[in-house]
């Protein structure tokens, strides 16, 4: 997917929502992932990673907006989500994000991948579902 960023939904503790804006990449086995970066952070004990340990139901949600209504859509993916720090899994998900991000090629992400194993999809787009409608 071209989209460059994604909206990362998870649950706190309280039974809260907690959205935060991400980067992220598919897999080849539709495996959603996104990595904590470099970016500047008021913490390192980032909330969606204690929410993703509490209860690792998620929703991550990639749009377009257009002020042509013609070129809007959303796609919404489901799923459980798990963080990790290590291994085989953790080196192709950075791999597939430095693929995706010039960012991460010079500066590889060092913190916890989210990985998302989807359970459910959602999309729609003006395209499809509206082009009947004027």
């Amino acid at each position: 997917m071209s989209a460059r960023v994604a909206r990362l939904a998870t649950v706190t503790a309280d039974g809260a929502a907690h959205v935060v804006p991400c980067c992220f990449a598919v897999l080849v086995d539709g495996t959603v992932v996104s990595a904590v970066d470099g970016k500047p952070k008021s913490t390192t004990s980032l909330r969606r990673l204690d929410n993703i340990a509490a209860n690792p139901a998620v929703s991550l949600v990639v749009d377009r907006y257009d002020d042509d209504w013609a070129e809007l859509w959303w796609v919404r993916v489901d799923g459980t989500a798990t963080a990790i720090t290590e291994g085989a899994d953790y080196e192709l998900a950075l791999d597939a994000l430095a693929a995706k991000y010039e960012q991460y090629r010079s500066d590889r992400p060092a913190g916890a991948v989210i990985s998302i194993s989807p359970t459910n999809q959602r999309s729609w787009s003006w395209a499809t579902d509206m082009s009947g409608v004027r």
